[in-house]
């Protein structure tokens, strides 16, 4: 994986493994995981967020300090990864 937005995701997708859950199929995960386990802001966020939404995707988690006005998406900001792995595992 060469994109940073992808990090979030694949360690949401490990974890859900691991836990034998699975992650809502309308949750689109965007972010970049530190070294800390912080998760960072991506470029052209509002861009993916109208993308997701176009793709039918219904919540976003996304890094906390995200503040794009989207009505299609809920979104949920997150500050650390296992904050996010909470929202994704969520039933």
């Amino acid at each position: 994986m060469e994109e940073p937005a992808a990090d979030l995701g694949v360690a949401i997708a490990v974890v859900a493994s691991f836990r034998d859950r699975v992650v809502n199929p309308r949750t689109v995960v965007i972010g970049e995981v530190g070294l800390g386990g912080q998760i960072r802001p991506v470029s052209q966020m509002e861009l993916r967020l109208k993308e997701a939404a176009k793709l039918g995707f219904q919540r976003a988690i996304v890094p906390k300090g995200t503040s794009y006005a989207t009505a299609e998406l809920e979104l949920l900001p997150v500050g650390r990864v296992v904050d996010a792995i909470a929202q994704a595992l969520n039933p």
